[in-house]
């Protein structure tokens, strides 16, 4: 664990859409900012569940993919130099008498002035093989989240899943890997009906109903699966560059509960300013209540530049909470 003192303004807890729009925001009211994130990836379940998905319900597209939005959320938060630390859970915040916050994560150190809490539904992780020294090869070539498409290209990808992310990712692996086969324990895939009608169009080779059974692997790299039928005897084995897993993700509140805010069930209890019930703690999105709360991106979007606002205000209180307009900026580089 290191110790930095370097300490920030806006300290953002999660690294989903809105988290990633706050930070932007807090670019655009000149603040020191970080992202902390568990996954090893920014976009949230938006990333992980519906990368190929349409989203409607977002102000000034017509329809975006998850994969496109994150995209465009990535390149606006890049205007500014902000922190980014991927693959950390927060353990503990801890209110010191300077009014600065320490946070203790699962690697490190981090003090700040103020924080935003954009958690979403809570820390997602994929749900695992439960193979005996299955994670041996999560260093090599067995992944339960797709980084870089790029490192698939002419290569032979096998898929486990069936519902919209497995379908998704073989759909957009499809063009760009040499093969690609999706294994499902089901005949049945649970995936939107349109996205399965194309994959059965596609050149992917569907293989149900099997599950894992066995890995063959050279040197903590695996070189073949072999996979068993569901209900009968019959085994396969595929040799393979890539093994994907895509067995859905658990949502967990986590440490969340002992933060010390106050919270109605598993959500986050603000205000009208996105005050937690601790001074210098904000909240938005999927992870907040008050009264008459729309759980969607849309809104917690208008959440994430007032929950900025105030925080600014809070630590320097002769800012105004009520910004300039964006078009008296210039953002061009």
């Amino acid at each position: 664990m290191t110790d930095s003192n370097e300490i920030y303004d806006i300290t953002i807890i999660g690294g989903g859409p809105v988290g990633m729009f706050a930070a932007f925001y807090a670019g655009m009211r000149n603040a020191k900012t970080k992202i902390i994130e568990t996954l090893p990836v920014l976009g949230g379940q938006v990333s992980l569940l519906y990368p190929e998905k349409t989203l409607y319900d977002v102000g000034g597209y017509a329809g975006v993919t998850g994969a496109q939005l994150i995209s465009q959320l990535t390149a606006q938060m890049q205007h500014f130099n902000q922190t980014i630390c991927l693959e950390q859970e927060v353990k503990t915040i801890e209110k010191l008498e300077d009014h600065l916050f320490k946070i203790t994560t699962s690697k490190e150190i981090h003090y700040s002035k103020t924080i935003i809490i954009a958690t979403g539904l809570g820390a997602f992780k994929p749900r695992k093989l439960t193979i005996p020294d299955a994670e041996v090869y999560e260093e090599t070539n067995l992944h339960y989240i797709v980084k870089q498409i790029e490192q698939y290209r002419d290569k032979t990808v096998v898929i486990c899943g069936g519902g919209d992310t497995a379908v998704d990712w073989a759909l957009t692996l499809e063009p760009v890997a040499e093969k690609v086969y999706l294994v499902h324990r089901r005949d049945r895939f649970r995936a939107h009906e349109g996205s399965v009608e194309v994959l059965k169009e596609s050149r992917v080779e569907i293989l149900t109903p099997f599950i894992p059974y066995e890995m063959i692997s050279d040197n903590n790299t695996l070189d073949a699966v072999v996979f068993k039928e569901t209900k009968g005897s019959a085994l396969k084995k595929i040799d393979l560059d890539y093994f994907i897993v895509n067995y859905g993700f658990v949502s967990k509140l986590g440490p969340i509960k002992d933060w010390g805010v106050t919270l109605d069930r598993s959500d986050i209890i603000v205000n009208s300013k996105m005050e937690t019930s601790i001074d210098g703690i904000y909240a938005v999105g999927d992870s907040i209540t008050f009264d008459g709360k729309i759980k969607l991106i849309a809104t917690g979007f208008g959440e994430a530049p007032t929950a900025v606002n105030h925080a600014i205000h809070a630590i320097y209180p002769k800012k105004h909470t009520q910004p300039i307009q964006s078009t008296t900026l210039s953002l061009d580089k």
